[in-house]
């Protein structure tokens, strides 16, 4: 492939060499570097690209892709851009031949829900007869291939490449997930999102590698409504102003509010044995009934964004319905059947605003006890520990403290910081440090009526212990303790 072809949509200036030079290989890691590549010099937190210069010419790299005067053979062809990330990913959408023009692109960003709400858009568009590509914080779904993630949103050559997948495996549209992170390093430049969604924000990820306060986070999420045809936006969230300030997108909005295009009015928690669901009519653009078995007034959120972009696939009310009543995700609140006299559930919640927000949720459902099981990562911030404790402490009638990831801490170690929460409330705990043990002690001392939760995990199917990673997969765990007993 011709160089010009792979630069024809980004501006740059050729320092030395020719854009008719031949490239082989597209390729942002020297370690993949063949005779003839396209080397991009990325600058990293941890490692600068631009360093390996003379590694990658060694190894037969014929083209660089640099933000800053480097030293090259006469042979070697040198491309200066403002931002080697940013021209990542017009370079790697040109590399595969731009397959995001032959998709529905559905991008959805935000605090919460992005998971969940991508999973229920792929229900219900799979439930319509469309073939959908997934790419998320869990896994990549490509038809019947699956990658399990490694970033919410990959860099921009690995989307390119997913894409490319997508449609040699006949898929007519892809939903993903969006970060702020894959925002910032334009991770999802390269293409404009047929559809862009905005389900919240509320202050996260901010610290030394991620945001610099809640500000610069807002305004990375926002950079999607300028990187979209179609932007859908929650319009109850207290920062709807900020959110579409600037925006350049066609704009629709979903809600409660009356001003919302489309709204949830009439809603009721709903329950049965070992489940837990709500249900409401959805008005405004659209008029029928929901019901879904997932518990929560950010479920109807979370509905409302698939049905508002949905909409847009002439979806019929009926295959609507029944794709949300049918939507499940891996550790999203989600519902393990053990008994029909308490509810048991397993959710990511892995840090107090999440967990507050999901024990808040299941109080409204008036449980006998709320039974809230968690621990916390090792080697991550301790003041994490401290809230989490609290929170549960505050909100739960009974913690039950294990162990999460300790990586390299001490597990016992992890959970006294976790009692040093829970101290500050007057909430009753017991300490488990064997997850299995804890989850059959939650279990076997389950009453009726309770709500009892496994936190932290998600979907999750490891634990790691000292730089190694064993399995460990909770509703494995429940399998055998369930079989145990009737031993």
């Amino acid at each position: 492939m011709k160089l010009s072809a792979l630069l024809e949509r980004l501006e740059y200036t050729c320092c030395q060499g020719t854009v008719e030079q031949e490239v082989s290989t597209v390729v942002y890691d020297s370690r993949k570097v063949q005779e003839n590549s396209l080397f991009i010099c990325i600058r990293g937190a941890v490692v600068d690209g631009h360093k390996f210069v003379s590694d990658v010419i060694e190894k037969g790299a014929k083209v660089l892709v640099v933000e800053e005067n480097v030293q090259a053979p006469e042979n070697v062809t040198v491309i200066l851009v403002k931002d080697t990330r940013y021209a990542m990913a017009f370079i790697s959408a040109a590399y595969f031949g731009y397959p995001a023009e032959q998709l529905k692109t559905i991008g959805i960003t935000g605090t919460k829900g992005k998971t969940t709400t991508t999973y229920m858009v792929k229900s219900i568009l799979e439930n319509a007869g469309y073939k959908v590509g997934l790419i998320g914080t869990i896994e990549a779904i490509i038809g019947e291939e699956v990658i399990p993630a490694a970033n919410t949103t990959p860099e921009s050559y690995v989307v390119q490449e997913y894409f490319r997948k997508m449609v040699d495996a006949g898929c007519d549209c892809v939903v993903m997930e969006v970060s702020s992170q894959g925002l910032m390093l334009h991770r999802t430049q390269g293409f404009v999102f047929d559809y862009g969604i905005f389900t919240n924000i509320e202050p996260d990820h901010i610290g030394p590698n991620e945001h610099r306060d809640f500000e610069h986070y807002l305004s990375c999420k926002s950079m999607l409504l300028k990187q979209c045809r179609v932007g859908i936006v929650n319009r109850d969230d207290e920062h709807f102003r900020k959110i579409i300030q600037d925006h350049t997108c066609a704009l629709e909005t979903y809600g409660f509010s009356p001003e919302a295009d489309l709204r949830a009015e009439d809603a009721h928690m709903t329950g049965g044995k070992g489940s837990l669901g709500i249900s409401y009519h959805v008005k405004g653009l659209m008029d029928f009934p929901v019901e879904i078995d997932i518990p929560g007034k950010f479920s109807i959120y979370n509905s409302l964004t698939a049905i508002a972009i949905c909409r847009h696939f002439k979806v019929s009310e009926e295959n609507i319905i029944r794709a949300l009543k049918a939507a499940k995700v891996k550790g999203r609140i989600e519902m393990v059947k053990v008994s029909d006299d308490f509810t048991l559930m397993i959710d990511y919640a892995h840090n107090a605003m999440a967990l507050e927000s999901l024990l808040t949720t299941l109080r409204e459902y008036h449980p006998h006890r709320l039974v809230c099981l968690f621990g916390c990562g090792g080697n991550r911030a301790k003041s994490r520990r401290y809230e989490m404790g609290e929170v549960s402490g505050r909100l739960a009638d009974l913690t039950v403290i294990t162990s999460d990831n300790p990586r390299f801490e001490d597990p016992q170690e992890i959970i006294d910081d976790i009692k040093t929460g829970i101290a500050k409330t007057s909430g009753k705990y017991v300490e488990i440090c064997d997850r299995k043990e804890a989850i059959a002690y939650a279990i076997h001392h389950g009453e009726p009526g309770d709500i009892i939760v496994l936190a932290g995990k998600g979907h999750e199917d490891y634990q790691e212990i000292k730089g190694k990673k064993y399995p460990m997969d909770e509703r494995v765990l429940i399998a055998e303790i369930l079989e145990e007993d009737r031993k």
